[in-house]
C-alpha cells in the first residue's frame, strides 16, 4: 500500500482527506507547519506527500528545499486552492512531481497519488497548458518525428489530452466516445510509437511540443 504524508494548515481539511484517503492508502503522518512537516516526512520516509502551497513560516516550496535530497524516493504532490501560475511554476520547479487544485474530486486525488507514485507528471487539466509553456520558453525548436504520421488525427487528439494529464473518463467526455474507445485509442499509439507507458508517451509529446 502506497505510504502518505499530508500537508495542510487547516486542520479540518486534513481530518476530510485522512477519511477519504484513509481506506486506500497508509496516512502515515499529517502536519499543519513546514517544521512539523519536514520532521515528519524524514521521520516516516512517505512514498507520496500531499502538500499545500501556502504554511505558516513558508510552504510547499520551502519543505522540499528542506529535505533536499534527503528522501530520494519520496514524492511530493502539491494540493491547493491556488491556480496563479507563478505557484505552480515555483513548486514544479523545486521537485513537485505534479500540482492539482483542491476542486478535485476524491477518486481524482487518489489517481493523481497513485499516479505521481509512479512518477508519472500530474495536473489539473487547466493548469497543464500554461506549465509546459513555461518550461518550453527556453527550449529548441521541435524536432519532425515521422512516427506521427503513423497516428490518424484521433489518436493525435487523444495522445495530446492524455500527456496534458486528462484522465481516460475526461478525454471521453471531451471528445463525446466512450471509455472503451479512449482506452483502444490509447493502445493503438502506444503500439505505432513503441511506448511502453503513459509516462513516456508524456515525454514523447513534451519533447515535440506536441502539447
Amino acid at each position: 500500500m502506497i505510504s502518505v504524508y499530508l500537508v495542510d494548515d487547516h486542520r479540518m481539511f486534513l481530518s476530510g482527506l485522512e477519511k477519504e484517503l484513509g481506506e486506500r492508502f497508509a496516512i502515515v503522518g499529517a502536519s499543519t507547519t513546514v517544521d512539523e512537516a519536514v520532521e515528519g516526512i524524514l521521520a516516516t520516509s512517505p512514498d507520496v506527500v500531499l502538500l499545500d502551497v501556502h504554511l505558516p513560516n513558508g510552504g510547499g516550496r520551502a519543505i522540499m528545499d528542506r529535505i533536499g535530497d534527503q528522501r530520494p524516493d519520496t514524492t511530493f504532490l502539491a494540493l491547493s486552492v491556488s491556480d496563479a501560475p507563478q505557484d505552480v511554476i515555483a513548486l514544479i520547479r523545486s521537485g513537485a512531481r505534479g500540482y492539482v487544485t483542491k476542486t478535485i474530486g476524491p477518486d481524482d486525488l487518489a489517481d493523481a497519488i497513485e499516479r505521481v507514485h509512479g512518477r508519472d507528471a500530474v495536473f489539473s487539466p487547466r493548469l497543464a497548458g500554461f506549465v509546459l509553456d513555461a518550461f518550453h520558453a527556453n527550449e529548441p525548436a521541435p524536432v519532425v518525428d515521422p512516427d506521427l504520421d503513423l497516428l490518424t488525427p484521433r489518436e493525435v487528439e487523444v495522445l495530446r489530452q492524455i500527456a496534458r494529464g486528462f484522465t481516460y473518463k475526461q478525454v471521453a467526455h471531451n471528445l463525446d466516445v466512450s471509455v472503451k474507445t479512449v482506452e483502444t485509442h490509447m493502445t493503438a499509439v502506444l503500439r505505432k510509437l513503441r511506448l511502453a507507458s503513459r509516462n513516456e508517451l508524456t515525454k514523447w509529446a513534451y519533447d515535440r511540443r506536441l502539447i
